[in-house]
């Protein structure tokens, strides 16, 4: 930085890393006046008020939040995994971040606590979408938001995002919503239509398919159990403790990942033991 002499004006360059959080003190090379020198206040770069970044791997999902925020007068800017969404939300400083849960790459609740530990972009509101794996079951709210502002299920979208958004704007709750039971949610469910024949994805497709859905499903686990999943994993019994979710989740899998897929690569290991060393790491 560059600072100026009081005594005898003469300016002086002198670097960022010499100076401590305290200030330090210099001699004028010209006229040996000591003076304090303190670092100057770091500016952030401004909250975008008008900017929301959806960050989500699901086109449907993320066309369904531009049309809604688009309406309400918001720019849009569009992320598909973890990492890109991190770093656009460190460069662009929109109001608010939309985020799955299981984002690829860095899960979303990982981008949620970055974001809020960081000065620059702590102010920065952020609304975490659920990646609950069976609609048909009915989920209570999650006990913690990993620091997220709000938290919404795709499914409500439509109905409950826009308030949602303007409760984060103006601080006023919005009338309170009784949650649906598990019946409504099933009648709610889109009636079955004639199967269209769709080309086969190819291998990698393939397995990024079978990879996002173990994602899901150990984010599910892990939104709803932060604490517990946490001691699980520090006593080395995560797999003990939540045998029936795990249990519960590898059905599905091999419901909805083809034979061939699964015979090829063990996919829901992989991304369960890459899962268990992440946060292993982060809470040692």
């Amino acid at each position: 930085m560059i600072v100026v002499c009081p005594k005898c004006k003469v300016k002086l360059r002198i670097p960022d890393e010499k100076i401590s959080p305290e200030g330090s003190r210099f001699r004028c090379p010209k006229c040996t006046t000591v003076f304090l020198v303190r670092r100057g206040k770091k500016k952030f770069k401004e909250i975008n008020r008008s900017l929301v970044l959806v960050a989500h791997p699901d086109e449907e999902i993320i066309q369904k939040c531009t049309t809604l925020l688009r309406s309400e007068g918001y720019d849009v800017l569009v992320s598909r995994d973890g990492i890109d969404a991190m770093v656009k939300a460190m460069k662009e400083h929109p109001f608010l971040v939309l985020i799955d849960v299981s984002l690829p790459k860095i899960y979303g609740f990982e981008v949620c606590k970055r974001l809020k530990e960081r000065k620059e972009t702590s102010d920065i509101k952020v609304i975490i979408i659920g990646s609950i794996y069976d609609k048909d079951k009915y989920r209570r709210r999650p006990e913690s938001l990993h620091g997220a502002d709000e938290y919404i299920e795709a499914h409500e979208i439509d109905e409950h995002l826009i308030e949602k958004i303007r409760y984060l704007v103006t601080g006023k709750e919005p009338e309170e919503v009784k949650p649906q039971s598990t019946e409504a949610v099933r009648g709610e469910q889109p009636s079955e239509q004639p199967v269209t024949e769709t080309p086969e994805p190819s291998k990698d497709q393939a397995f990024e398919r079978a990879r996002r859905l173990v994602k899901t499903i150990l984010a599910d686990i892990y939104l709803y159990n932060p604490e517990k999943v946490k001691e699980a994993i520090r006593n080395g019994n995560f797999q003990e403790v939540f045998a029936s979710q795990l249990n519960e989740g590898l059905k599905l899998y091999n419901m909805r990942i083809p034979q061939e897929v699964r015979q090829q690569r063990d996919i829901f290991n992989e991304e369960l033991q890459r899962f268990l060393k992440e946060k292993k790491q982060e809470i040692s």
